[in-house]
């Protein structure tokens, strides 16, 4: 199946044999240090940039209702963000594992490695950013 909503994601999830837990990053979009005139033309029109984590998140399934819920979640954080990143794994139950995996997602996506991940907006739509 081709995920292409938060509720795709939540529905695919919630099939899996074993119970997952979805790791998000929320990231926003900066300037990169000492940009350009292009960097910043491209920037200033919506595009480019770099992706900064600004909050990590674990939930099982069953915590999850929609994105809506996570929206309005994230928004009591009062932490500004563009986009969420995601991933799911089997739940190990360990918290320690669950914040092992969210550092190196975390890790992972501020060296620019995102194609592992899906992007979602505020709307809960995948977005293609690799």
């Amino acid at each position: 199946m081709t995920i292409a909503t938060f509720a795709d994601l939540l529905q695919e999830a919630r099939k899996q044999p074993k119970p997952q837990r979805l790791l998000f990053v929320f990231v926003r979009a900066e300037l990169p240090d000492f940009p350009d005139a292009d960097q910043r033309r491209r920037f200033e029109q919506g595009e480019g940039g770099v992706l900064v984590p600004v909050v990590c998140v674990d939930k099982s399934t069953e915590e999850l209702t929609s994105m809506a819920a996570l929206v309005e979640e994230s928004r009591r954080t009062e932490i500004e963000w563009d986009l969420v990143f995601t991933a799911a794994m089997d739940d190990p139950k360990d918290d320690a594992e669950v914040e092992r995996q969210l550092q190196r997602m975390m890790e992972s996506l501020q060296m620019g490695n995102i194609t592992a991940y899906l992007a979602f907006d505020h709307h809960g739509n995948a977005v293609n950013v690799g």
